[in-house]
């Protein structure tokens, strides 16, 4: 199959793997569709790199020589936030949803189709891209609602008494998504910007669990993400965007 030439503005992926032979596998996989990539192997280099370069893209493998990957996905959600793909060989169901509950956008689980990987890579971008577009609010990148201040352009959610809470990327994406349409339901569909999702996928349960509990919304009786059971979320709030 023929190479893409990498464009400047071509998304660069940063791929954590102290395995040389699944780290090349990656890395042509993605060079071959245009993607830009760069190969870590520890988990503290990794995490040096990602700060000094804000790459759009990580993809972690859990089992590493020097840290556990899941200390490295809330490391790199902690300083840099960036969408993150979990490719590791783990399977089970704590780890899934661990991975998620740190910041993950997916996880995949080794071994892996070479077409799929690119395919959840695609989608995971996708997501981001809409979510720094604004819609219907112009260039403005800051919400205000029910006391709280949203800074879309820092990832930073400003409570009503002054804390400032820092989000990741997944979860400033996903508030992006539900501030921008307020008062309507939002099915998981939309909210993970796919047509087709797994009924069994629990991801964006899992992020608006992460949203509530930053946004001091009771689980139990929410006020402001309400779940309107078999249609997806309502976001219950009058929103300004400045």
């Amino acid at each position: 199959m023929r190479m893409t030439a990498p464009h400047p503005q071509t998304p660069v992926i940063f791929v954590l793997e102290d395995e040389p032979d699944i780290a090349r596998l990656i890395c042509a996989s993605l060079t071959e569709y245009g993607f830009r990539c760069e190969h870590l192997r520890t988990g503290r280099e990794f995490l040096a790199r990602a700060h000094s370069a804000s790459p759009d893209l990580c993809i972690v493998d859990l089992g590493l020589p020097d840290m556990d990957g899941m200390q490295v996905v809330r490391e790199l959600q902690d300083g840099t936030p960036c969408a993150v793909l979990i490719l590791t060989g783990r399977n089970e169901l704590t780890d899934r949803v661990l991975g998620l509950e740190l910041g993950a956008d997916d996880y995949i689980v080794k071994p892996f189709e070479p077409r799929e990987l690119v395919a959840r890579v695609r989608s995971i971008l996708r997501r981001y891209q809409r979510a720094a577009i604004p819609e219907a609010v112009s260039e403005r990148s800051s919400a205000r609602f029910a006391g709280w201040v949203f800074d879309s352009s820092r990832h930073a959610l400003t409570a009503p008494d002054g804390r400032e809470l820092s989000l990741s990327a997944a979860e400033a994406g996903l508030l992006a998504t539900l501030l921008r349409r307020p008062n309507k339901i939002l099915s998981r569909e939309q909210l993970l910007g796919e047509r087709d999702v797994d009924p069994f996928d629990r991801s964006i349960d899992v992020r608006i669990s992460r949203l509530r509990r930053k946004l001091d919304d009771d689980p139990q009786n929410p006020r402001l993400i309400k779940t309107v059971y078999g249609a997806g979320y309502l976001f219950s709030s009058q929103v300004e965007w400045v």
